[in-house]
Formats: C-alpha cells, sequence, structure tokens
C-alpha cells in the first residue's frame, strides 16, 4: 500500500469527482507553461504530489484564480484493480521509452485503457443530461490533446442511451370518486364520537341568542343557508344555531330523574330509583291515558305526513314507525324487533297481517338451493330408470321396490299392534312445523314488518295490550317511551348533551393536536345526517365518526318490499326535516341487517364501515 502514493481509502462519489476534473482541467488549460517542473508527467508514479497551499500565479480562462486541488479526487482513486494495475505498472514509468515529447509508447496504451474505464464507469453512473451538456460546453472549449475528462464526458452511442423517465407527478393522477352521501341508517345511535385535526370548539358554549335562535327554527322548521367554507366556524352563528337546531327531538313519557332510553336491558339505570307508580294502579292509569293519547296523536300527524317517523321502546322490544315515501315504500311501514312467538300470535290474533322479512329471505335462498339439487336428482333419476328398464328387458324383478305406503305398513296390521302406536295430533305438528320459527325469538331474524292498513290495527293493538308494559321489576307500570324528530301531543323538548375534548395522539415520535366532539342521547336518523352536513364545511371537508348502536334496532335497515318510488321531498316538506335529510330517507336502504359503525369524510368524500 505504501508504494501506491497518493492513496486514500476516502473515496468521493462519481460525480463529485468528475466535477473536480473538470475544473482541473478547465485550469491546466488556462495555467499552460506557468506548472512547475515538478508537476509535469516525469513524476515515478505519474501522479501529481500533494501541495496544500494554493497555486499561486496561474489563472484561468475565466480570470479566476485557481483554488487548492485535492489530490484525492483522481480517478486512480476509485478502487479498481484494473485501474490500478495500469495507473501504477512499471513500464509507465521507464524514461527510456519516452520521446520527444515526454511521453513513452506504454504511457499512451495507458491513456487509452484509462479512458475505457471511464466510459465505463460514466455509462455506469449514468449522469444526468443538464450536468453532460454542462461538461460538453466546458470540454469544447479547450484545446490541444484529449484529457481524461474529455473522454469522460463524450456523448453515449445511441443504443446504449438510458431512456428519460418520467416522474410520478408528471402523469395525471386519475381523480377519486367523491361520495358526497352515506346510506341512510333507520337504527338508533346511542353515541357519537367526532374527531377532527381542525378544532371543533365552535360546538360548545353557545350563547343564549344562538340557543334561542336554533330551538326557534326548530319549531318553526326554518333552515337558515350556511356559508360553504366559514374561515372561523366561532364566529359563525349561523352554524352554532344550526347545530343547536339539529340536537333537538321529542319525548314521551318524560321523567327528570330517570333516563328513559334505551329501555331494553335498561334494569340497572333504573335500580335504586323512585317509582310511585310501581304500587300505585291510579298513577299507572293515569300513565298510560296520557301515553294512548300521545301515540294516537304520533300517528295522525304520521299518516298526515307532518312527522316523518317516530319510535316506541318498549322494555322487550322496539318499534319503528316510517310514513308513506321512506325507505322507498309507497305505504307507511312498521317494524317490530326483537319478536316472540307470544306477540306473534297476539297480533295474529288481532287480525294483524305482518311478515318476517330476513326469514322469508332465507327461505327463497333454501328454495333455490332445493330447486337446484332437486334439478340435479331428477337427471339422476331419469339415468337410473332408464337403466333398470334395460335390466327388466333381460329378465329382471323389482315389483317388491315399488310399493306405496300403505303396503309398508302391512305388517303392523298382521302384527295388529297398529292401535297402539301414539299419532302425533294436530297442535304437535304445528308445533313442529314452526319450530325454525319459534327458535329466532329474541334474535335479529325475528323482525316482523307491518304495512299499510294493518300500521293502525296495531296502534290499537299497543294501546290496548297488557303485555306492552312490564308487570314486574324496575320498569313495572312504566309506559314504553316514544321518541319522535317532530312535536306532538303530550311530548317534551329534549336535547343531546354535547361535550368537547382536545386530546393528543401520537404519531410516529411525535404528538398530534386532535379536537373530539362526544354526543350522547338517543340519536335519530335526521339528526345524525343534520350533524354531519354541518361537520363538512366547518371541519373543511375532513373528519371522522364513531356511531355507537342500539343493538335491537340495527336489524331496522332491512328491505321491506321490493317497490321503491320515487316521491318527492315536496309531498314531505312540512314534516319538519331538511330537504336533504329527506331526500336521504327516500332512498331504499342498502345496509340489510347491519348499521353504520363508522363514517370518515376526506376531501369531502364520504366512506363508511357498517
Amino acid at each position: 500500500m505504501s508504494e501506491h502514493f497518493g492513496y486514500s481509502p476516502s473515496f468521493k462519489r462519481p460525480a463529485e469527482i468528475l466535477r473536480m476534473r473538470c475544473k482541473r482541467a478547465r485550469s491546466d488549460t488556462g495555467a499552460g507553461s506557468t506548472d512547475r517542473p515538478e508537476q509535469s508527467g516525469s513524476s515515478p508514479t505519474c501522479v501529481r504530489t500533494f501541495s496544500p497551499e494554493p497555486l499561486s500565479g496561474a489563472q484561468n480562462h475565466s480570470g479566476v484564480g485557481i483554488k487548492r486541488r485535492n489530490p484525492f479526487a483522481k480517478i486512480e482513486n476509485t478502487y479498481s484493480p484494473k485501474k490500478k494495475r495500469l495507473t501504477f505498472s512499471d513500464a509507465s514509468c521507464n524514461p527510456e521509452n519516452s520521446d520527444s515529447s515526454g511521453i513513452t509508447n506504454n504511457e499512451r496504451d495507458e491513456e487509452s485503457s484509462k479512458r475505457e474505464g471511464a466510459l465505463d464507469l460514466a455509462l455506469s453512473f449514468r449522469l444526468d443530461e443538464a450536468q453532460k451538456q454542462e461538461y460538453r460546453q466546458a470540454s469544447s472549449q479547450k484545446s490541444g490533446s484529449l484529457s481524461d475528462s474529455d473522454v469522460l464526458l463524450e456523448e453515449e452511442p445511441e443504443h446504449i442511451k438510458s431512456p428519460l423517465l418520467k416522474s410520478p407527478q408528471a402523469s395525471a393522477p386519475t381523480a377519486a370518486p367523491v361520495c358526497t352521501q352515506y346510506p341512510a341508517d333507520w337504527s338508533l345511535k346511542t353515541r357519537l364520537l367526532l374527531t377532527s385535526l381542525v378544532s371543533l370548539s365552535w360546538a360548545e358554549q353557545l350563547k343564549a341568542q344562538e340557543e334561542a335562535q336554533g330551538l326557534s327554527q326548530h319549531c318553526r322548521a326554518q333552515f337558515s343557508s350556511l356559508p360553504h367554507s366559514p374561515q372561523d366556524p366561532r364566529s359563525c352563528s349561523e352554524l352554532r344555531c344550526a347545530f343547536q337546531q339539529s340536537l333537538v327531538y321529542w319525548q314521551h313519557p318524560s321523567i327528570p330523574w330517570l333516563s328513559l332510553f334505551p329501555r331494553i336491558n335498561a334494569e340497572r339505570s333504573f335500580f335504586g330509583k323512585s317509582a310511585p307508580w310501581a304500587h300505585d294502579a291510579t298513577i299507572q292509569q293515569s300513565l298510560m291515558t296520557e301515553w294512548s293519547v300521545s301515540l294516537s296523536s304520533l300517528y295522525s300527524l304520521l299518516k298526515a305526513r307532518l312527522c316523518p317517523y317516530f319510535y316506541l321502546c318498549s322494555y322487550q322490544f322496539t318499534v319503528l314507525f316510517r310514513a308513506a315515501g321512506l325507505g322507498g315504500s309507497s305505504s307507511i311501514t312498521a317494524f317490530i324487533s326483537p319478536t316472540t312467538r307470544g306477540l306473534r300470535e297476539a297480533m295474529k290474533a288481532e287480525g294483524i297481517e305482518f311478515t318476517l322479512p330476513l326469514l322469508e329471505e332465507q327461505r327463497r335462498c333454501r328454495e333455490a338451493q332445493k330447486q337446484t339439487i332437486h334439478q340435479e336428482e331428477e337427471q339422476e333419476e331419469q339415468e337410473v330408470t332408464c337403466s333398470k328398464l334395460s335390466d327388466t328387458v333381460d329378465g329382471g324383478d323389482h315389483d317388491g321396490d315399488y310399493r306405496d305406503e300403505d303396503s309398508t305398513l302391512s305388517w303392523l296390521k298382521e302384527m295388529g299392534v297398529q292401535d297402539k302406536i301414539k299419532k302425533p295430533d294436530l297442535h304437535t305438528l304445528h308445533l313442529h312445523k314452526e319450530g325454525h320459527v319459534m327458535s329466532v325469538d329474541h334474535k335479529p331474524e325475528s323482525v316482523i314488518c307491518v304495512k299499510g292498513l294493518h300500521t293502525f290495527t296495531l296502534i290499537n293493538f299497543f294501546i290496548n295490550w297488557k303485555g306492552v308494559v312490564a308487570s314486574s321489576g324496575s320498569q313495572a307500570g312504566l309506559p314504553p317511551t316514544l321518541l319522535a324528530p317532530s312535536a306532538f301531543r303530550g311530548a317534551t323538548m329534549h336535547t343531546l348533551k354535547s361535550r368537547c375534548v382536545n386530546v393528543r395522539r401520537q404519531v410516529g415520535s411525535s404528538y398530534q393536536n386532535i379536537s373530539s366532539l362526544e354526543i350522547t342521547g338517543p340519536v335519530l336518523p335526521s339528526s345524525l345526517h343534520a350533524i354531519l352536513t354541518l361537520l363538512r364545511p366547518a371541519q373543511k371537508g375532513n373528519f371522522s365518526a364513531a356511531l355507537y348502536t342500539h343493538t335491537p334496532t340495527a336489524v331496522m335497515n332491512v328491505h321491506s318490499t321490493k317497490q321503491q318510488v320515487g316521491e318527492a321531498s315536496v309531498e314531505l316538506s312540512s314534516c319538519g326535516l331538511h330537504p336533504a335529510s329527506i331526500q336521504q330517507l327516500q332512498q331504499p336502504s342498502t345496509l340489510g341487517k347491519t348499521a353504520l359503525t363508522h363514517i370518515t369524510m376526506n376531501n369531502y368524500s364520504y366512506t363508511w364501515k357498517n
């Protein structure tokens, strides 16, 4: 290693090596004969010795002084056995073979080999076109014999030129489809958790005037126009009033010290609370009378399309009543979930016709499968029959294989024990026939659908049926809860509870500030749509919502009928909902027996999970 004068393990990158060689070539041209004798080609190893001081008195073609040279930038210092052997060969340093110009024949061969190796090096690292053009212009200004840098900067042959690569940004990206609406969800939500990188503090601490304006707009069914992209949502009075308006819902009965939603599996929330009606028949009768009036009022509003929908929440089931024109149905529909055999038998006794959509769908699937299997069996039987006919022609006897059902029981008559066998009665046969229907009690598959005029009979059934109220337990004597987006007789105005919290989320090695808004209470479908519509401009089209569904109501997104109607929003314009909410609820739900769990908006486009 000691004989390689000027060798250093600290290598520079090829691009920097070429750049410094080009500068050295320019400086050699400008210096001319001012170089000192010790820098000529008579050096024993043909490598210029290291000079720590800048060369004095030398000027390049641009008139600027030559900077101190770095001897470790020589191309020979890069590791290549071929170049090392050519550079430091003994023949290249033999003074006897030198001609009159001071350059030997071996040095010319070495020069040619170095040029070829440098060309391979340049091709392997693929300098960009801009650097090559700059170096070619600098090389064209030089005179005299070709140097190593001239060879390195020669133009590449046509067959080995690298193709021009395009940046990914050069090609126009395909625009992603924008989804401006999410599917209608008829399930009740118990909690919403909204998160966004933009602050949600505008939704809290409303002024008294803004709160009053929002309540007034809700009662009068007035909707103010909102700015498309408010600069400061906290100072936008229209946005804050509309948010207060979207939180309002109506409920009956209303007991201040009790939370009357949800009612299924809610015994813990009633435990230890005062219930003066539990053992007083007079109070129970008064509560039921007022509840019957409120329920009749709600159905009248629904029939007149002044109320779009309402919920009846009992201690064992939940009922959704929808006005005609909503959910793709041309008539009033009612969904009850979950149900039991006792409830279904009581409704049949009152003459109420209903269907079980999920069971019918399963039955259709089974029938389609059976039909396919039956066709395959028929083909097999035809093949077997053909083979048996051929066997009969050959003299086979198969009369015993085609006996009827009476002949199969003839041996019981011969033994005299036919009368001793117990035959199943009609009731047992009926239970066996409906065994699969009874097995779905208290399950989502037990949802039933009532349509048309039978919904009016259903209202009377609930008013007169004693099973609608619990006879024992913490909810004994308490009528079911009625929830609606519009005012009705005996209803009390309530608002959803909202709370804004700022949290920090870890992203990699840093933390990111996230604003969250929590809304609790019975979130109706129209309230959910109104809240998300307000977040669209306020959060710059970027937010996420986690939805917590009341489980018994998740199945209410099932299809009630195949008939779809294109009802205009004008026919439901007096129901008290925003026209955009009406348009969404008119569409048939595509969720089936599931409900939405997450809704995300990214760049004003919806995505969801169910």
